[in-house]
């Protein structure tokens, strides 16, 4: 069994961070080792919540007692997503270095989780820059969306030629895969939901469904990140881990919107996001 430290914020009600990625990564059949870089009432994209950011040094404190009892070496791989503080990027990283001196094959997916004001989504000043600077290059597979896409790059990216000349950029920096879980405007067609992924053998490109709704669930780029990381701890290849992240996700947006919540319905797709019904094909564009 592959174990992954998660290393996200956690909601209480709801679904986003750790909520969001860890039921799904169990249900690929990894291990998730949880860690909490907040905890809050709800996510913040209600606009009001409660609960407090977790102290910086509770990280290492975490990985330094896993590391006590003899078990650090069984970390396969870490995963960083919504961060509480620019102090916690620090953090997040020297607890990497420290568990790929135990384990060498271990491997580090930044999903680079930065505000958008247009979602709600906020994050602590400095965040962005922690990310950017410090966090993308130990990184061995970053997943941004749009927003971020453009801000790793420092590029506009109005549109999908500029997507493809984002990622070449980033896997230049550090990363060796890089997963834009969200083409949003820049995609080929503004019907679909689409996605790229690149690495040093290519480019490839998927289109799913684009489910409407009123107000979009949040957590969705959680989701995305753990199940592609999962994938690829199972043995899937890049393109195959791609693909069943796609199909799986679209799975859980579908039963989402069928059942009209504004919350991911994560436990009723539960089965569709092992095996999921829909089978979108990625196709390689360079």
């Amino acid at each position: 069994m592959k174990n992954i430290l998660s290393i996200q914020s956690h909601v209480v009600f709801g679904y986003a961070g750790n909520k969001s990625a860890t039921f799904p990564m169990q249900l690929m059949g990894v291990d998730v080792w949880a860690l909490n870089t907040v905890q809050f009432s709800n996510h913040t994209q209600y606009g009001k919540w409660t609960g407090m950011v977790m102290p910086k040094e509770q990280i290492g404190d975490i990985v330094r007692g896993i590391d006590e009892i003899g078990e650090l070496h069984k970390c396969d791989a870490v995963v960083s997503g919504y961060i509480g503080s620019a102090e916690q990027v620090d953090e997040i990283i020297k607890a990497f270095h420290t568990i790929k001196a135990k384990n060498p094959n271990a491997v580090y997916l930044c999903d680079p989780v930065m505000g958008h004001p247009d979602k709600g989504c906020i994050v602590a000043d400095g965040v962005r820059e922690g990310l950017i600077e410090k966090a993308m290059p130990h990184a061995d597979i970053i997943t941004p969306n749009l927003v971020e896409l453009r801000e790793l790059t420092g590029l506009t990216v109005e549109n999908f030629s500029q997507a493809i000349e984002a990622v070449k950029i980033i896997l230049t920096k550090g990363p060796k895969k890089v997963l834009v879980k969200h083409l949003s405007k820049v995609g080929q067609d503004p019907s679909k939901f689409e996605m790229l992924m690149a690495t040093q053998a290519g480019i490839w490109h998927i289109s799913r469904p684009l489910h409407k709704f009123n107000k979009e669930p949040v957590g969705v780029g959680d989701l995305t990140a753990g199940l592609f990381i999962a994938n690829l701890l199972n043995g899937k290849s890049d393109v195959e881990a791609f693909e069943h992240t796609a199909n799986a996700v679209n799975e859980v947006m579908a039963t989402t919107h069928q059942l009209g919540s504004y919350e991911l319905q994560l436990i009723a797709a539960r089965e569709r996001i092992v095996n999921p019904t829909s089978q979108y094909k990625a196709v390689k564009i360079d």
